[in-house]
């Protein structure tokens, strides 16, 4: 992030803000939102989001006071990575022309287990100021609340869908987190997340510490961490179709 005054360079642009949202039906904004970020994200003309459908429901959700219809909302591209320079540029032509720009995914923050990092990248590369606004994350909240070690951790995005190839990597994920100490997290299509709790429970040893996040920041919200033995006597939660988040600790 770039920091102190800005550079004559910068002084040009406008900056590019991260702007988190809610993880899913919150309470009004000020229960997962600073009023500082929602005063910023008011006063924003221009986004970009991951879908605009998402982004103006949620500039709703924080009452934004500008008529939608007139705000510029542009979409992310599908496959970023093969996008090019020249359709990020196009993306950042607001800021570019000295005017402020707020990025947003569909859930929780921009960039990080979402769409938008190689817009960052790009607008650090064309002297435009970047700035992450604080707001709800379902990594760090799963993780706090998870009581596992928050000093050694590592994300995984989704794990292989083949059962086969599944199995082996919570296996392998297993064996490095009892040699590192660290914290496992990652996450599954939701339909999908019975399934993987399953096989969780069929694949980890007795000892092993799971936690099952779901549906955090919203007033559906359960988190808890037991080892898998417990977990194998506990009438387990109801994961269909609802955001989980899992962690575990060998």
């Amino acid at each position: 992030m770039t920091t102190g005054a800005k550079t004559d360079r910068e002084a040009r642009r406008g900056t590019l803000y991260l702007l988190p949202v809610a993880l899913g039906e919150a309470a009004p904004w000020p229960h997962f939102l600073p009023a500082q970020v929602q005063a910023i994200a008011s006063g924003l003309r221009h986004f970009v989001v991951e879908t605009a459908r998402a982004a103006r429901a949620h500039l709703k959700q924080i009452d934004y006071p500008h008529p939608l219809r007139e705000t510029d909302i542009r979409e992310l591209p599908a496959d970023t990575a093969r996008a090019g320079n020249a359709v990020l540029d196009a993306l950042l032509a607001p800021a570019l022309a000295g005017e402020d720009l707020g990025l947003m995914s569909d859930a929780g923050c921009p960039a990080v287990a979402d769409p938008g990092a190689l817009l960052v990248a790009r607008a650090h590369a064309l002297g435009i100021r970047v700035v992450p606004l604080v707001g709800p994350s379902s990594i760090l909240l799963g993780l706090m609340g998870s009581g596992l070690n928050g000093q050694s951790f590592a994300f995984h995005g989704y794990l292989p869908v083949g059962e086969i190839e599944r199995d082996a990597m919570l296996r392998a994920l297993e064996d490095e987190s009892r040699k590192l100490g660290r914290t496992q997290i990652f996450i599954e299509t939701p339909y999908r997340n019975e399934r993987m709790l399953e096989a969780m429970l069929k694949q980890l040893k007795p000892d092993t510490r799971l936690c099952v996040a779901c549906e955090l920041n919203t007033a559906n919200e359960t988190l808890h961490t037991r080892s898998v033995r417990d977990w194998r006597r506990t009438e387990r939660p109801a994961l269909a179709k609802r955001p989980a988040l899992f962690l575990l600790l060998a």
